[in-house]
């Protein structure tokens, strides 16, 4: 049997219920606005009291969903912000690894390029500089420490002359040929050098040890105490090494011996500088001539 169309809502008591709250809210809402119509009329501070009541009980629950309307509204973003930032921070890495090499050459580009206004510099103020080369070979893992300058006799490079950059002594010239010069490194064993000490002048001997690090000895008879930081540099005796040229530094001392660093390591050298030695060498002594014979007086 098929339902009747007309169907009252008296036949659904949720439908009654329903159709009973809508209009108790209608006619409450009503009496509501009249009352604060008629309170706005004839009594605004009311009302602006009325009004503030309302306003402290809704702001807390209108804040409460705006926030919550801003969290749901800045999911998606926050997503979109977090992929982005990955792939840019990918992005960025990469780079970094293709820029690392480029970046490394730019490093050592301007380590040399300082060292090399440092060495002309130097050049400039050193008034018995020979010539500035390359050093292009030192032996650090031997016992005996050389190293080899691209300059020779060709350039002016004679036998003992002191080599030294910017830092320090790095040595003296052992051997030439026409376009390279061996050199004995101060750490070589066979390398003995004139010193002093800076704070006192006290003089002393550096010799190598083979190893990189350099001995240092009173070259008095008076026993003289080492402190780890005492600096020595070149004395001038001997007539080879000019004075004040940085040497060591010592960093323990073993009774009369100090262990010292060199000032200047070959082995971090591009370049070096030869100086004149500090004394001429002396003029070679006129040999004698023969006096001339007297001729005989042909006979008459």
């Amino acid at each position: 049997m098929a339902p009747p169309r007309n169907r009252r809502p008296g036949f659904s008591r949720r439908a009654q219920y329903g159709l009973f709250i809508g209009y108790v809210g209608l006619i409450g809402g009503g009496l509501i606005g009249a009352v604060l119509l008629l309170l706005s009329t004839f009594n605004p501070p009311a009302f602006a009291a009325v009004r503030g009541v309302f306003a402290e009980v809704t702001t807390p629950i209108a804040s409460g969903l705006h926030w919550m309307r801003r969290g749901l509204w800045g999911i998606p973003e926050g997503i979109g912000s977090y992929f982005a930032v990955h792939g840019e921070n990918a992005a960025l890495k990469d780079r970094i690894a293709k820029d690392a090499p480029a970046l490394a050459r730019a490093q050592t580009l301007e380590r040399e390029n300082r060292r090399l206004r440092d060495l002309v510099k130097l050049r400039d103020v050193a008034t018995d500089a020979v010539v500035a080369a390359r050093l292009v070979a030192s032996s650090s893992s031997s016992t005996r420490r050389f190293a080899t300058l691209n300059a020779g006799s060709w350039q002016g490079v004679k036998r003992g002359q002191p080599v030294r950059d910017p830092g320090g002594l790095i040595g003296q010239v052992l051997e030439t040929s026409p376009n390279t010069a061996r050199v004995l490194l101060l750490t070589d064993p066979e390398s003995i050098v004139p010193v002093r000490r800076v704070r006192d002048g006290l003089p002393a001997i550096a010799s190598g040890r083979g190893d990189g690090l350099i001995d240092i000895r009173s070259a008095s008879m008076a026993a003289m105490g080492f402190q780890p930081g005492d600096a020595f540099v070149t004395s001038g005796t001997g007539g080879i090494f000019p004075p004040d040229v940085p040497v060591a530094q010592v960093v323990r001392s073993q009774g009369d011996v100090a262990i010292a660093k060199p000032s200047a390591d070959p082995d971090a050298l591009d370049f070096a500088l030869v100086q004149a030695a500090f004394l001429p060498e002396p003029a070679p002594s006129p040999t004698p001539s023969a006096s001339p014979t007297a001729q005989p007086k042909a006979a008459q």
